[in-house]
């Protein structure tokens, strides 16, 4: 139900509008309806003192409760709930016409049961509280809507989705916190930059392989490694320097400093006072950006310090680096990439590329693997390992997956229409997809559109370290029944205890587990004791990315049939590829 329905549902009850109004939000705050209506109550009984209509006492109430006007370490926060009070009251009085009394009913007495029964027999509320509650809830609504737009516009595209999983109550809750918690942080930040005389230096750092610890020791360590080093930055950072844990595990720390070596050797204290927790050695990436412009944007500091972080991640030398200018090229082309990414799925820039997949023994294409490439009509071509890694940071690649999987279902469906009926596609399903439902009902609608078989559109899921979370969700789609190929196996840390786990059909030999057995006899052993493995488990066995005849003797010889690389084919236009289908069964 609507908040408007809701409403109107209990004014039928015989609430008055404050009980109505309140009771309506209720349950986005976690309040049952009993305890609404105490609340509502008690300031709807208040309101007679000064003729003001209830609706503006209960959505007063609504608005504090979503804003969280006060906080005793943040004055300006109840400055900002004025202004918000303020921004209600005006919309309300145009609404109605300059009227914020309420006359018909606050002529009786509602605190006293004589002045109640007049008020409902003369059916006064439900003829003047909708109209009045109404204009309320749209601009409760419309200022809640501005309040998540403001946040997303400050969140981390991984907090974003975050926030499109919770439910409406856990949503507003953590909105309130990350705009309270950001806010502050901002407002400092802001504060010291321009009031100190110092250099100033945004330092931020994250867990090197912090998925990895997450997988083997469990979500509950990692959360509690986060609240470690929260903890610790609370001992170390003085008055003037402020930190805030960004998203998951990167931190942002912002610090005057006198000299480099100063500013070092706070980044060393840091970095000693967390790197141990429960006698597990963490590692640590830092970048630092020294802010040369005052005047430039904050997200541009911040966006610098991260290039660094992630460059640190690459020295093999130290584990700090400072931003460097070039470092802007990055920057620039991962914005290209951000701003252009809707475009490119509403223009069709994306297109779908397959590679197909071949058997040694038959010498013909058994299958091919849906990939995506990005044709962007300026730059043309822009490779995968341009813009995917980008795309899952930000959570876009939901929306690329979606979209190769209906070309892969259409192309499926066209090759059915032509009589080829034994050439399924394989289409990658990215981690983030295994952590809801929303995946599940996509492919069925897939599926449902295009009317192939299930078992000819089939899911490839990459390796991954020990997660129940994708066990259990791979077993459901298992059930639902489909196909599913584990993705570049050997290349990960527990690839038997994934097999032991999940239900695959398939594996696929990573490309470079495949190099790297190659290079001596003891690896060709290993490659061959895999395949037997795969054939007393029932597994099928496909190796990716090869490329050399010798590579296809060693696979046939240890009885790997079907293989996909360059020696065979590179991914081609989906035209190119229906027509070497076609050649290949003679249709």
């Amino acid at each position: 139900m609507t908040h408007k329905e809701k409403a109107d549902l209990l004014l039928r009850q015989q609430y008055h509008c404050s009980q109505a109004l309140f009771g309506a939000f209720a349950e986005d705050f976690g309040l049952d309806l009993e305890t609404a209506f105490k609340i509502s109550t008690c300031f709807g009984a208040g309101m007679r003192l000064g003729d003001i209509c209830g609706c503006i006492s209960a959505s007063l109430m609504v608005l504090g409760l979503a804003f969280g006007f006060y906080d005793p370490q943040d004055r300006e926060l109840e400055m900002y709930g004025n202004q918000k009070t303020r921004e209600f009251l005006e919309k309300f009085k145009e609404r109605m016409n300059g009227e914020i009394t309420c006359r018909e009913i606050l002529a009786h007495d509602i605190t006293t049961t004589e002045g109640m029964r007049v008020i409902k027999q003369a059916g006064l509320i439900l003829k003047a509280c909708p109209c009045p509650i109404h204009h309320s809830i749209d601009i409760l609504e419309e200022m809640l809507a501005e309040l998540k737009t403001e946040v997303n516009r400050n969140t981390d595209n991984e907090d974003k989705w975050m926030l499109e999983n919770l439910t409406d109550q856990e949503e507003l809750q953590e909105l309130r916190k990350q705009s309270s918690k950001k806010h502050r942080f901002r407002r400092n930040v802001g504060n010291l930059i321009f009031s100190s005389r110092k250099p100033i230096a945004f330092i931020q750092f994250d867990i090197r392989r912090f998925k990895i610890i997450n997988d083997l020791y469990g979500e509950r360590y990692g959360d509690e490694v986060l609240y470690f080093i929260r903890n610790q930055l609370k001992k170390l950072c003085n008055d003037q320097q402020y930190f805030l844990n960004v998203r998951s595990d990167v931190f942002l720390v912002v610090t005057e400093f006198e000299t480099e070596g100063e500013l070092l050797q706070f980044v060393h204290r840091v970095d000693e006072a967390i790197t141990d927790f429960k006698n597990v050695q963490l590692q640590f990436s830092y970048g630092i950006y020294i802010v040369e412009d005052k005047n430039m944007e904050r997200r541009q500091m911040e966006d610098r310090a991260a290039m660094a972080r992630k460059a640190a991640k690459e020295n093999v030398i130290s584990n700090i680096v400072f931003y460097q200018s070039q470092f802007k090229e990055l920057l620039y082309s991962r914005k290209f990439i951000e701003e252009g990414m809707q475009a490119a799925i509403d223009e069709h820039q994306f297109k779908m590329y397959l590679q197909p997949k071949f058997s040694i023994a038959q010498n013909k294409i058994v299958g091919a693997e849906a990939l995506v490439r990005w044709i962007h009509p300026d730059r043309g071509m822009i490779y995968p390992n341009e813009f995917i890694p980008i795309l899952e940071e930000n959570g876009f690649i939901r929306q690329v997956d979606y979209f190769i999987w209906r070309e892969a279902a259409e192309f499926i469906k066209r090759c059915g229409q032509n009589g080829i009926s034994d050439c399924p596609v394989s289409v990658n399903v990215s981690r983030i997809h295994l952590q809801d439902n929303v995946c599940q009902e996509v492919l069925k609608e897939v599926i449902a559109q295009s009317g192939i078989p299930k078992e000819l559109l089939e899911l490839e899921i990459t390796e991954t370290v020990n997660d129940q979370q994708i066990s259990r969700k791979a077993y459901e789609l298992k059930e639902d029944g489909y196909r599913l190929l584990m993705d570049d196996f050997g290349s990960g840390y527990s690839s038997l205890n994934i097999l032991l786990e999940t239900p695959f059909d398939v594996i696929k030999l990573d490309k470079k587990f495949i190099e790297n057995m190659m290079l001596s006899e003891k690896g060709k052993l290993i490659l061959e004791q895999v395949a037997t493995m795969a054939q007393k488990l029932e597994l099928g066995l496909l190796a990716e990315g090869v490329e050399t005849a010798e590579q296809v003797e060693v696979l046939r010889g240890i009885g790997c049939d079907l293989v996909q690389g360059y020696y065979y084919a590179k991914p081609m236009p989906v035209e190119d590829f229906f027509l070497l289908l076609k050649d290949s069964r003679g249709v």
